[in-house]
């Protein structure tokens, strides 16, 4: 097994949590709730835990789809960029997925919980996304190629980067830089409850699968921030579990199985009787001006 690059980049995330708090007291921000911020570090901490067994289960599996791989780059420099680059696409549709299929929300609903936009909001993880199975989303990478530690090293590097993206605190980058990467002004768009800015900018360093793909929304007014249906809750194992236990209640009052499939793998938002409305309904009834 290889080391996670994430537990060495953790006292990296202390420090610059710690000089974004002094900011925001400096300079009279309201960008932190304590109770809300200790609940992210919270969901980060128990990410973390888990990861220690998920990690292994899924080097395991990329180790097994390897054996079959279709070429052998090795590790050799350009097969690095390479690997950046199929990295950040996986990146970007697995981040997509998980805002249009409701299971894999069911997991990724936990990270955009918070209705405060700061550094401890990065570290609002998902205590369930790996037993779901989401890795998967990279396992073609290992078939191309990519040895295991190239794949899971990209995606440690990846969510490192998306690390320090979660802050009020830098507004526009050089205009080069927005048009190439994933910047805060870019991210804050897509913690955002407006129904405009709803399910966009899902990249995780390149901003460009959202212009290529069509996803990609600019930042126009200062987001709204959490989710369209708030939880109001503090408490990490609510925040960890709640959709998962809505999903439950939908499963045992749906009427068929068509319903049930709905209900579980459908748009987070659809119901059958039209009580609750998915991204794409409420844009309908609520287009731009």
């Amino acid at each position: 097994m290889f080391p996670n690059l994430i537990h060495y980049a953790i006292p990296g995330f202390v420090l610059l949590l710690l000089a974004e708090v002094i900011f925001s007291v400096v300079e009279k921000k309201d960008l932190y709730e304590p109770k809300d911020a200790f609940s992210s570090i919270a969901m980060g901490l128990g990410n973390v835990f888990l990861g220690l067994f998920t990690k292994a289960i899924i080097f395991g599996v990329y180790s097994f789809v390897y054996q079959y791989r279709l070429f052998t780059p090795g590790f050799v420099w350009w097969a690095w960029v390479l690997c950046f680059f199929a990295d950040d696409l996986s990146y970007y549709w697995f981040h997509r997925v998980s805002h249009t299929v409701r299971f894999f929300w069911a997991s990724h609903v936990i990270h955009h919980s918070s209705r405060k936009y700061n550094l401890a909001t990065a570290l609002r993880q998902t205590w369930t996304g790996n037993f779901t199975g989401t890795f998967l989303f990279w396992a073609w990478m290992p078939l191309l190629g990519f040895h295991p530690v190239m794949v899971m090293s990209m995606q440690a590097i990846s969510l490192i980067y998306q690390f320090w993206i979660h802050t009020e605190a830098i507004q526009r980058l050089p205009g080069w830089i927005e048009a190439f990467f994933n910047t805060p002004s870019h991210h804050r768009v897509h913690h955002a409850s407006d129904i405009k800015y709803l399910d966009r900018n899902h990249a995780g360093v390149l901003i460009i699968w959202d212009r290529l793909f069509g996803t990609f929304t600019p930042e126009v007014e200062k987001p709204v921030y959490g989710l369209t249906r708030n939880i109001y809750t503090y408490n990490p194992l609510r925040i960890a579990t709640h959709e998962w236990v809505d999903i439950w209640k939908d499963l045992r009052r749906a009427r068929s199985f068509k319903e049930a499939w709905h209900y579980l793998f459908d748009a987070p938002g659809w119901s059958h009787d039209g009580s609750r409305k998915t991204t794409r309904q409420l844009r309908k009834e609520h287009p731009p001006g």
